[in-house]
């Protein structure tokens, strides 16, 4: 069977973020824009990570160009623009396609998995992912990191 466990990302500064050496922990994965309403959230996510990482949390960014062309840097000007405005420290894939047949294909199985309702449809859209890689939990964009439904999820999942 598969599990988000079983995918890898680019990494933003390079090589790679594979999601198995997530295991035993909970992701929080969220497609990213630096020039879009909810741009704001990163500061939320940014929180969660560092109240939460040494509780078994991990927030994943995924930074994607996919809606309103509203990150169209390099993953450099990503980067730069993420750890100048919001202090993120959290990791950062490198640019990726997250919706249509040219998605990553951790979207790709995202999708499968909880069908074609729960693609993202917009920027800062949130999945949440057990220790086991399966997935626990999906939010749209305009639901914040912080929410109480959000942190509920987690704190089940960490649990």
């Amino acid at each position: 069977m598969t599990t988000a466990h079983d995918f890898t990302l680019p990494s933003i500064g390079g090589g790679e973020i594979r999601l198995k050496d997530f295991a035993g922990e909970v992701v929080l994965l969220v497609n990213t824009a630096s020039e879009c309403g909810f741009t704001p959230q990163y500061r939320d996510l940014e929180a969660l990570w560092r109240e939460r990482k040494g509780k078994g949390l991990v927030v994943l960014g995924v930074p994607s160009n996919d809606f309103g062309a509203q990150e169209p840097g390099t993953d450099a000007d990503v980067r730069e623009f993420c750890e100048k405005n919001y202090a993120v420290t959290f990791p950062l894939a490198a640019k990726q396609k997250v919706i249509g047949a040219d998605a990553h294909p951790l979207y790709r199985w995202i999708a499968g998995e909880l069908g074609e309702g729960a693609v993202p449809r917009w920027n800062f859209h949130k999945y949440l992912i057990g220790p086991d890689g399966a997935l626990a939990g999906a939010w749209p964009s305009k639901v914040a990191p912080k929410s109480a439904e959000i942190q509920k999820a987690i704190d089940d999942a960490l649990a």
